[in-house]
């Protein structure tokens, strides 16, 4: 569903990487854009296809995931309001190397990424923070790699849990819009194995399970588990 009636110089809902650019760039970038909403579970951008736009997500929750052998996916991250989206492909391929979907019902505006490259190329500051950005999602994806190659069940589930608490839902209890086979693709395992490590934490007081609602009864426990892998 496309929605046009927001505008980037007023938008508060905007990434931060756009901090650095002037009126008459984000009066460029509105000429050169279009927002949509999303339901809970459709494709934002698939794997594979033809990078046209770049992403500012504004407003939901989505999951930035690789599309692996036999329906196996590995997610990356999770993205909230306020992030922006491009990836490896705006200057290689030009194509998506990860699928976006949401995760709860979203919105989010993309722009041209012509338009994005030609800014990029005209302010330095700009271009520095959009190449930080990208910068710290590849550190994020080592640490995702060295946890789910080198941490056993527990520590991986730990690591997922800790990220979930501390970076996306910031609160305790948390109420898991993810499901369980989404909370098995964030840790590399299968859904019976998460759902098994989930029951561990449950027995061991770690973490009070209500539905959909997970409280981490013992933050310290969950650090350690994650620490020793």
């Amino acid at each position: 569903m496309v929605n046009t009636t927001c505008n980037c110089l007023d938008c508060i809902k905007k990434s931060t990487v756009f901090t650095n650019l002037s009126k008459e760039e984000l009066k460029l970038f509105n000429e050169h854009r279009y927002d949509a909403r999303y339901y809970a579970g459709e494709i934002i951008f698939k794997q594979g296809t033809a990078m046209t736009h770049l992403m500012s997500f504004t407003s939901g929750l989505a999951k930035v995931y690789i599309e692996g052998f036999n329906n196996r996916n590995i997610i990356l991250k999770l993205i909230k309001p306020g992030e922006f989206v491009g990836g490896p492909g705006l200057y290689t391929d030009f194509k998506h190397h990860f699928t976006v979907r949401a995760v709860e019902d979203s919105k989010a505006c993309f722009i041209e990424m012509g338009v994005f490259k030609k800014v990029m190329n005209e302010n330095p500051d700009f271009a520095v923070d959009a190449h930080k950005n990208s910068n710290l999602d590849t550190l994020n994806n080592f640490q995702k790699f060295i946890s789910l190659t080198q941490k056993q069940m527990p520590g991986r589930v730990a690591d997922a849990l800790l990220y979930l608490l501390n970076d996306i839902y910031q609160e305790n209890p948390f109420k898991m819009t993810l499901t369980r086979q989404e909370l098995a693709d964030m840790t590399a395992l299968s859904k019976e194995s998460a759902i098994r490590i989930l029951k561990q934490f449950k027995d061991d007081k770690i973490i009070r399970v209500n539905g959909d609602s997970i409280d981490v009864l013992n933050v310290a426990a969950l650090n350690e588990i994650s620490r020793i892998g």
